[in-house]
């Protein structure tokens, strides 16, 4: 628990940037992801700076910055299922880092029957960070239930359930209303 203060401040042109935390992720589809998030946030009418609260294996608050979105960009993200998806991989993609000592490294390859959408590698040790040492499986939610966000990481933990045996894995569960993350990890059996 944190004293109440935000433990950074994250801007999500961060995520289109080369930052020595996200080695392993693709600033084209960081800008994708960036700017999804931010049509999320704007719809949801909050302020261009705003609070995004997490729970799960921490408790605290980050500031979450983004520029001003364009009619472009708004029409770009007009499926809300995807922008959400985008949007929520973005904000994982930023968090994760500030809350373990993982990130981002690789894109999971679908139909494997691993159930989740990342690789994460250990930042403390560089000669080992493209190593595959845990798992993240990421999913948006526009505007949801404390309910709605316990029943996605309940249905997120079963579905990354089939690789329990290959790494330590994390739920990563945004939710842009409030706006608020939470972040489970589910041991390695």
């Amino acid at each position: 628990m944190t004293d109440g203060r935000p433990i950074a401040t994250l801007h999500l042109n961060d995520l289109c940037q080369n930052k020595p935390e996200r080695p392993g992720w693709s600033l084209t589809f960081g800008a994708t992801c960036a700017e999804a998030a931010a049509v999320c946030l704007d719809d949801q009418e909050h302020p261009q700076l705003v609070t995004l609260q997490l729970d799960g294996i921490q408790s605290c608050t980050v500031e979450l910055q983004w520029n001003a979105i364009d009619d472009t960009i708004r029409r770009f993200n007009a499926d809300q299922e995807v922008a959400t998806e985008y949007g929520a991989y973005g904000i994982a993609a930023l968090i994760m880092p500030h809350l373990t000592n993982f990130t981002i490294i690789e894109r999971s390859v679908k139909g494997k029957g691993f159930g989740f959408d990342f690789w994460l590698g250990s930042t403390d040790d560089s000669a080992t960070l493209f190593q595959r040492k845990a798992r993240l499986e990421v999913s948006g939610i526009r505007k949801g239930s404390e309910a709605l966000m316990q029943s996605r990481v309940k249905m997120k933990l079963r579905q990354i359930s089939p690789s329990d045996t290959v790494a330590p894995g994390y739920i990563a569960i945004v939710e842009f209303g409030t706006p608020k993350a939470r972040i489970v990890e589910k041991c390695r059996m």
